[in-house]
């Protein structure tokens, strides 16, 4: 058999906090970031993105991060109140009839009772996550686990920022004269 065409529509539903903690945990780097770029290609492997969305708890989300999403994926980031639990547990229920695959990018055994609600309505769900720092429970009850490695992410270099001394600027020595 060859030339087999896949045609599956993906969703792929990020819990930001939970990965990039993840990802903080184990590079013990606060600029430690998904590449985005590398994985969602190695997550999709051929098949149609659906929808992107990050969710992502607080309200400090970078607006880069933001129109990179956009840009690239006609992704979403979507904020949240406290967890991403919730809000991506609800869409996740909502596209069920409109996808064959959610990715669920989490190691959190929270999600365990989603994945098999999900399945039980016939959904394909994989989930994408740090080895490390994943329920093995959750992997066991996934159709598939994408193991997000080091060649995923990379350490976001900042700026550097000019140094900050004196300006040295040569003295000059007035003669003041006296008046008799």
């Amino acid at each position: 058999m060859t030339g087999v065409l896949i045609n599956q529509t993906v969703a792929i539903l990020i819990d930001g906090n939970n990965i990039e903690r993840s990802i903080h945990g184990i590079t013990n780097n606060q600029s430690a970031m998904i590449n985005f770029d590398k994985l969602i290609p190695k997550l999709l492997d051929g098949r149609g993105l659906n929808r992107l969305i990050y969710f992502r708890e607080g309200k400090n989300i970078s607006s880069k991060l933001t129109e990179r999403l956009h840009n690239n994926y006609y992704g979403s980031v979507m904020p949240c109140h406290k967890s991403a639990d919730i809000p991506l547990t609800i869409k996740a229920t909502q596209l069920a009839s409109k996808v064959d695959t959610i990715i669920i990018m989490s190691g959190d055994s929270d999600y365990i009772d989603l994945v098999n609600h999900l399945k039980s309505e016939g959904v394909r769900v994989e989930i994408a996550a740090v080895p490390k720092t994943t329920s093995t429970m959750l992997i066991d009850e996934a159709d598939y686990f994408h193991p997000i490695e080091s060649e995923d992410w990379f350490i976001l270099q900042q700026a550097k920022k000019p140094s900050k001394r004196p300006i040295k600027r040569p003295t000059s020595k007035r003669k003041e004269s006296k008046k008799s």
